[in-house]
């Protein structure tokens, strides 16, 4: 997406530092897949107050109940749109003219309005943002659509936002319980062998980039992790599990939405723990993500089509998945 739509969006962030590299990493814009392809977007029209599913204007774009008008007949004013949420498809065509953001009904947060609708979760609930900056990134992403479809894989904060208002509050014990059951398998916690010819230069790189955050952990929370030769990962001092757990039960939606994302992007927690806590920002992130495979591309050179779409999702997921962050901290 071009920056230019949210550069406005974003004077709001208290850390300015962690969008830095924003610049660059909204230059390429890549398929955000979802873990549930049957989610979608709704949207209804901000006047109505019908109880009953008939004489609903609202607009799905999934494959919802029948528009039928006061009579029961099909209503031609309103539009059904099947989709298989945060894919490759394009869904349907833009059918708005004029995104904008107000004030929610109630004075608590914000809303996004395409023409007079407002625009709602999957779950058919007012995406109701906690603050304007948020409103209007979001906004943004509706208004870059164009006129020949909506295309739901170039708004990875939209995605965001219904995660943390629809999905988070209902299995946050679920999302914090397989956050802890991978944490024993970290990225950060988890060396190539040293002795080894080939693996030799990746233990190197580890050493030098994994060994300042492994000290911040202990300072930070008390107690040092345990780093394994092995893919798989060993277990971690209960004190430390207990205090990352902790960190994750207090958390509010919109935090345990971007940890989830980017942990889940990044195979470590530590990660995503290190750039809520303002420890890294958005390119030491992705540097240590990907460490392990750049010194593969280094040695053997880059796949086009391959290495380089990676490189360009994962820009995409935890830049995202930052600038979410600091947009919706009010």
């Amino acid at each position: 997406m071009a920056t230019s739509l949210i550069a406005k969006t974003l004077n709001s962030i208290k850390n300015p530092q962690l969008l830095g590299p924003l610049t660059r990493q909204f230059a390429s814009i890549a398929t955000v897949q979802s873990e549930n392809p049957s989610s979608s977007f709704t949207f209804a029209d901000s006047d109505s107050n019908s109880s009953s599913s008939c004489n609903d204007s609202n607009i799905y774009m999934k494959k919802g109940l029948p528009n039928c008008n006061v009579k029961g007949e099909k209503d031609s004013s309103s539009v059904t749109m099947p989709m298989s949420s945060m894919t490759g498809s394009i869904v349907g065509k833009r059918f708005y003219k004029q995104v904008t953001t107000r004030e929610a009904d109630d004075g608590n947060g914000w809303n996004v309005m395409l023409d007079y609708r407002t625009l709602k979760t999957p779950s058919k609930r007012p995406l109701k943002l906690p603050t304007l900056a948020l409103a209007k990134a979001i906004a943004a992403e509706w208004d870059y659509q164009q006129t020949d479809g909506i295309r739901p894989f170039t708004m990875p904060l939209m995605k965001l936002a219904c995660t943390a208002l629809d999905r988070v509050p209902l299995t946050r014990p679920k999302i914090i319980e397989h956050l802890m059951k991978k944490f024993s398998q970290d990225l950060v916690f988890c060396r190539a062998p040293e002795d080894n010819v080939l693996t030799s230069g990746v233990y190197e790189r580890q050493v030098e980039k994994f060994d300042p955050l492994i000290g911040w952990i202990k300072s930070e929370f008390g107690f040092k992790p345990v780093v394994y030769s092995c893919l798989f990962g060993g277990k971690q001092e209960e004190g430390l599990v207990k205090a990352i757990e902790n960190l994750l039960k207090l958390t509010d939606d919109c935090q345990l939405a971007v940890i989830d994302a980017i942990a889940s992007a990044a195979h470590s927690l530590i990660i995503a723990v290190g750039i809520v806590k303002g420890k890294l920002d958005i390119e030491e992130a992705i540097e240590l993500i990907r460490l392990e495979e750049d010194f593969q591309v280094d040695t053997w050179g880059l796949v086009e089509g391959g290495h380089d779409i990676d490189i360009a999702d994962l820009r995409v997921q935890i830049s995202s998945a930052a600038v979410f962050l600091g947009l919706s901290r009010k």
